[in-house]
């Protein structure tokens, strides 16, 4: 009787080869995503002219590379990370849009009373805010507007003819220290609106309160590529 023959290797299970398909595909479909990030057009053209029955003779030879682009809320979740372990949740606002983020700063907490000199948590808050605007990527302006609130006396402080003057010497006060910080002079503008773009238009007293504060737009520009 003839001896049976042995099987040199023995079969993989069925699984094993399901399972190294899976692995080879998601190795290509990772493959196709890295290609994707940075595309050569005339190798492009050239691969896909093989499967028109035409060979490319001659391209112009360029590549579109993703741009590396900083956004509006990546920029104001740093920010409130930041102030918010300096400065009370009362004495802040931040706002964004896809252009700019807007830093608002109420009066209370910015300046000394009866005053337009910078408290030391204000100066602490925005030896911070330097820091990230010089980090920005791309290119940037800094506009900081002055408001004032209709009700608000001037004559205790000093050096303060009216309102108006009360407002662009807030906004000065900031873009001043900015400088001092490092942020280049060139790129920040400021300007004083009086009372004439409150965020509050109710009589009462607290409300009118929150009227006097300066606003910090950082407007994002092209990114850096």
């Amino acid at each position: 009787m003839a001896r049976r023959k042995k099987e040199e290797c023995k079969k993989a299970p069925a699984w094993l080869t399901s399972f190294s398909d899976l692995m080879s595909l998601l190795l290509t479909f990772f493959i196709l995503l890295y290609s994707m990030s940075t595309l050569d057009i005339t190798k492009a053209i050239k691969f896909l002219s093989y499967f028109q029955g035409e060979r490319a003779k001659s391209f112009e030879k360029f590549s579109i590379v993703k741009p590396v682009k900083i956004y509006t809320v990546d920029v104001a979740r740093k920010i409130k990370r930041i102030i918010r372990r300096i400065l009370p949740v009362y004495g802040y606002q931040i706002v964004v849009t896809n252009n700019y983020v807007v830093i608002r700063l109420f009066d209370k907490i910015l300046f000394k009373e009866n005053s337009v000199e910078l408290t030391d948590r204000a100066k602490k808050a925005l030896v911070e805010v330097a820091k990230i605007i010089k980090s920005l990527p791309g290119k940037y302006k800094i506009k900081v507007e002055g408001h004032t609130s209709e009700d608000e006396p001037t004559k205790p402080i000093p050096g303060i003819y009216d309102s108006w003057d009360l407002s662009i010497r807030r906004a000065t006060a900031v873009v001043r220290f900015l400088e001092k910080q490092g942020v280049p002079p060139n790129l920040m503008e400021a300007k004083g609106y009086d009372y004439m773009r409150p965020l509050y238009r109710w009589k009462n007293p607290i409300l009118q309160k929150r009227n006097r504060r300066v606003e910090i737009y950082i407007m994002l520009e092209e990114p850096r590529r």
